[in-house]
């Protein structure tokens, strides 16, 4: 992987040509405001298998408090989640044990990762957590449609991060943007199979911080189970909001829901719903979305009733049911305008 620099100190990390098992977790670990970037990785790591190699940890390869760190070259992981998928009750459960993310990037600053390819992870591909002006530009990322819990990048409590140029394809959201983020760019992502691109789930956890700050734009989203998703928890146990997010310029082939706002978020059979979702949102733009919508419904706005959507505008939509039949919309306690091109019609 190149040579690291730290202060007087050299910690090299070299991957040869041809495929690398790498048996168990990998912790890069350097405080420094000086750290020179790497070489280029080049070469094929491939996770082991064997869940019980990784004990308590849920993650494989993790850096962690370095700052100026760049990765580039082209490399493969390899997360080879097949035999561990069986093994994934989070689907079910919502006390599960999670299974490791392939590649954790925590309370980093000044991050540039470039040209990656990630496949098949057992949980998350990768997860960016804690981080400061991060940037990934020209990953790929490859599981199957079936495989539970694959996101792509998953980004938390994170401010100053762009993703670009990116083509994703897993099993979960494409990207999603969970709580505490502000200031995150995703630009020029082609995403399918998936659940799109998605803010949240908020509201699961006390104590979430706000999103604010989010632009989603020049994206093409082809056969997802979702497109453009805000999802938060009924039930919440504490409030938070996000706002000030826009989404513009989304090409969608055949996803269902493609415009979707869903409140009483439940990827269970059943879950409490006893109070209303305590997650504001508000200041959302929706910009020349374009496209076709596997569902009737194209466009759903399905808010809290005790904190109502404010300030949602729609701008020159047009989504098209490619089972022929005109598409509708669906919304409720939303206070939403709109303007341009409306197809589908805007809620009564």
């Amino acid at each position: 992987m190149g040579e690291t620099k730290t202060g007087g100190a050299k910690i090299k990390r070299k991957v040869r040509s041809g495929n690398q098992l790498v048996q168990h977790k990998r912790v890069f670990d350097m405080i420094t405001s000086n750290l020179c970037p790497p070489g280029p990785f080049k070469g094929y790591l491939k996770a082991v298998e064997d869940l019980s190699r990784y004990g308590s940890s849920d993650d494989w390869i993790e850096f962690r408090e370095i700052n100026r760190l760049t990765i580039t070259g082209g490399g493969t992981l390899d997360g080879q989640g097949a035999a561990a998928w069986p093994y994934n009750k989070c689907p079910k459960n919502f006390h599960c044990k999670v299974l490791p993310t392939s590649v954790k990037f925590v309370r980093m600053t000044h991050t540039v990762v470039r040209g990656l390819t990630s496949l098949n992870s057992k949980f998350f591909h990768f997860a960016v957590l804690q981080c400061a002006n991060f940037r990934a530009m020209g990953i790929r990322i490859s599981a199957p449609k079936d495989s539970p819990n694959t996101d792509g990048i998953h980004i938390e409590r994170s401010s100053g991060v762009s993703i670009s140029q990116a083509t994703i394809g897993t099993g979960d959201d494409c990207i999603s943007i969970g709580q505490g983020n502000s200031q995150i760019t995703i630009h020029g992502i082609t995403c399918g199979p998936g659940h799109g691109i998605s803010v949240g789930s908020l509201g699961r956890y006390p104590n979430e911080g706000d999103v604010k700050g989010l632009v989603v734009k020049d994206c093409t989203l082809t056969g997802t189970t979702n497109g453009l998703r805000i999802k938060t928890w009924a039930n919440s146990p504490g409030k938070s909001s996000a706002r000030n997010m826009t989404f513009e310029d989304i090409v969608m082939n055949n996803v269902a829901n493609p415009i979707i706002i869903d409140q009483t978020y439940c990827p269970y059979a059943s879950c409490s719903s006893a109070t209303p979702s305590r997650v504001r949102l508000s200041d959302i733009k929706f910009k020349n979305v374009r496209g076709t919508s596997s569902t009737p419904v194209a466009v759903s706005l399905d808010c809290s009733p005790g904190v109502p959507c404010r300030n949602v505008h729609l701008n020159d939509v047009h989504l098209d049911f490619s089972g022929g039949s005109p598409a509708k919309s669906a919304c409720d306690n939303v206070h939403a305008s709109y303007s341009g091109t409306q197809i589908p019609p805007p809620c009564a």
